[in-house]
């Protein structure tokens, strides 16, 4: 998102631009899919005197304006990605934490089925998925070859 439009978006809010949320932006768009500490840690090496708190009260606040979403692919903090991002599910591993996207289209039947039965409106670009992925799961199951 250019400056100009985040400064006009935050201004018809009643909200200024400030330096921090500019650089907690830019550093989610950069980072592609990122927790806060990986953000922080992100606008630490152009503001050294930005604290973790402001971090999370400005990832919160893009998000209610609508340029951020986030997704738990873990226990731990959520992961950020650009509002505007190609849709996608995660499909997080267990065992090696391996994270791959797949199309939210393969969601579908469930979703539709949500909706016919229990008329719940499933976001299907805003899921994690977990389990174990192919190699961890040829590794467990042992795959024939001898090592």
């Amino acid at each position: 998102m250019p400056e100009a439009s985040l400064a006009e978006l935050l201004r018809s809010r009643g909200l200024r631009l400030t330096p921090q949320r500019q650089l907690v932006l830019q550093a989610v768009l950069d980072l592609g899919h990122a927790t806060p500490e990986q953000v922080h840690h992100a606008v630490r090496e152009v503001a050294a005197g930005v604290n973790i708190t402001t971090i999370y009260r400005t990832l919160e606040l893009l998000e209610k304006l609508g340029l951020v979403k986030h997704t738990h692919l873990s226990h731990g903090s959520p992961t950020f990605h650009a509002a505007g991002e190609h849709q996608h599910a995660h499909l997080v591993c267990r065992e090696c934490g391996r994270i791959d996207e797949v199309e939210p289209e393969l969601l579908r039947p469930v979703a539709d089925r949500l909706a016919a039965e229990r008329g719940f409106q499933a976001d299907i670009g805003h899921v994690a998925l977990f389990g174990v992925c192919g190699e961890c799961g040829n590794a467990e199951h042992g795959n024939g070859e001898q090592t």
